[in-house]
């Protein structure tokens, strides 16, 4: 029983991690652009959208479609840069253990 316990106490080492590792990622923020900068999505680490920028240039009716493009590409492009982020804080969090396929953290 010595090795149940011990695997316990690591659980709730990481734990304790995670917990530490959702504040950290409340904190961040990750920026996505498209068009060349013309659009810029800012999101934290949760992928909510903080912010959106949009260049003048792109404010006119003509452009309505390509704008609603780009805003998507940029949330995408950001997005993506939040799940690498969580990536690398679960490899730290997990000490590189792999996780079943399909298992997501936080659940």
């Amino acid at each position: 029983m010595k090795n149940l316990g011990e695997m316990m106490k690591q659980v709730q080492a990481m734990q304790g991690r995670m917990a530490e590792m959702q504040a950290k990622l409340e904190q961040a923020t990750v920026n996505g652009q498209s068009g060349g900068g013309l659009v810029k999505v800012t999101l934290n680490g949760k992928g909510a959208m903080t912010a959106l920028a949009v260049d003048p240039s792109m404010l006119k009716p003509e452009e309505k479609e390509i704008l609603e493009d780009l805003i998507i590409a940029a949330h995408t492009d950001a997005k993506n840069k939040v799940e690498a982020m969580m990536a690398d804080e679960m490899k730290s969090v997990t000490g590189g253990l792999p996780l079943p396929p399909g298992m997501k953290l936080p659940f």
